[in-house]
């Protein structure tokens, strides 16, 4: 058949790249890739200067399933001649421009990868997928087939519709924000809308700003507090295969409940960012001066309006059940990603898998769509994995862990060992 393949991977992201650089020396395995943009970038809007990730560097493409594969962080940094700085730079977290650069060398290197194409329709065939892929460069559809297919979309912003409709130079969504600082700063108050660790990233980016421009920064978020990422040793361990095992074990409501139980470990902001933030505001209030910041918890944003050559911001104080409203030139909206689930998914396989809930198909703990048949052909997805496989679902270290499980049963070999215990705790007796 032609153009047949063992494994076709959907979206090309940490994620799935990582599937391609293991599998890249697997010459049992035929895999190719494709994704819709045009080359390898990481979330390139949120790419500011001096920002790191929030996990360690071991945490790459590779290195917990082989540390001696070409394409670990290790191995990029000393082809850059970069080793020595890195072991002078003292710190276990890469910087995320370095991460961007380190993805986009792994994806010029590693085979069987095709930017500019889409994937615009699977069909299944009983025992195996047709797929069809849009080529943007030469308008033309191509026809491939696997026995497998994997699934990273990825995620897209999430916009509230009471905040849709605006122009991108005056209300704009986080992963957006370097392609519109320059606009941004020149205005007189500029609203952050949101929490999370972009979120107090764009704050301090933006405070850093304010030692050569003038303008009024307003920061509202319906969270309780401005909180901390809880880092403490044993909390990283929620963080395990171990505790993957157990979550997926759970019923759903269970594992709902849990998840909101780890937002400490998954959506606070780290401390440096924190610290560096109260550093400036510190510095900007001696003599008493006003820093020309607001920063306000607890405040939920009901709706944004045109108002004359500004915006309005209707607002509601949830606790003290206070409802104001708040005047800005531009607004940047915190409010986090969703799930980016192709339309030809729904289309083509709603009927055929299980569902756990009206919106939440249910995943095995491979990491294999639960289709209603018995199938030997499968749909491995990490894309919206939340609610089945809980602090996995985005975690770039688990992500190599998914993998290892994906090509372990893709082969039906134990090609690397996920069998023991890795870490001090259990979570069941």
């Amino acid at each position: 058949m032609v153009n047949y393949y063992d494994v076709i991977g959907i979206g090309i992201g940490p994620f799935n790249l990582s599937l391609a650089a293991l599998t890249e020396k697997m010459d049992d395995l035929a895999c190719i890739f494709f994704d819709d943009t045009p080359q390898m970038e990481w979330h390139p809007g949120m790419l500011i200067e001096g920002t790191d990730l929030q996990v360690p560097f071991l945490a790459d493409l590779v290195s917990f399933a082989d540390p001696t594969n070409y394409y670990s962080y290790l191995n990029y940094l000393h082809i850059h001649k970069r080793l020595f700085p890195f072991y002078f730079f003292h710190k276990m977290e890469v910087p995320r421009k370095e991460y961007n650069h380190y993805l986009q060398w792994a994806a010029n290197n590693i085979s069987g990868l095709h930017f500019g194409k889409e994937v615009i329709d699977v069909m299944d065939k009983q025992d195996h997928y047709q797929v069809f892929v849009h080529n943007k460069q030469t308008n033309t559809t191509e026809a491939y087939f696997a026995k497998h297919l994997v699934m990273a979309t990825g995620t897209k912003p999430l916009v509230l519709d009471n905040m849709k409709g605006f122009p991108n130079e005056d209300v704009l969504h986080t992963s957006r924000y370097l392609y519109e600082k320059e606009t941004l700063i020149k205005a007189k108050d500029i609203t952050l809308v949101g929490s999370g660790q972009s979120a107090a990233e764009i704050f301090y980016d933006l405070l850093e700003e304010k030692k050569e421009k003038d303008f009024q920064l307003t920061w509202l978020t319906r969270s309780e507090g401005i909180f901390q990422l809880e880092a403490a040793k044993l909390g990283q361990e929620f963080f395990s295969p171990d505790y993957v095992d157990y979550f997926h074990e759970l019923p759903l409501n269970k594992r709902k409940q849990t998840l909101d139980t780890l937002d400490p470990l998954r959506k606070g902001i780290d401390y440096q960012t924190l610290n560096g933030i109260y550093r400036l505001l510190y510095h900007f209030s001696i003599g008493k001066r006003s820093p020309e910041v607001t920063i306000q918890p607890l405040t939920e944003i009901k709706a944004i309006k045109h108002h004359k050559e500004s915006y309005q911001l209707d607002c509601h104080q949830w606790q003290a059940d206070l409802s104001f409203t708040h005047h800005t030139d531009k607004v940047i909206l915190a409010t986090g990603y969703q799930p980016n689930i192709p339309s030809w998914f729904i289309n083509r396989f709603k009927d055929s898998i299980n569902w756990e809930d009206d919106k939440l198909y249910q995943v095995d703990r491979n990491y294999a769509l639960s289709f209603k048949d018995n199938r030997k052909h499968h749909v491995y997805v990490a894309t919206n994995l939340e609610h089945s496989h809980g602090t996995a679902a985005t975690n770039l270290g688990l992500a190599v862990q998914r993998n290892m499980e994906i090509i372990n049963d893709i082969t039906n070999e134990e090609r690397f060992d996920t069998s023991d215990s890795f870490i001090f705790q259990q979570f069941k007796p």
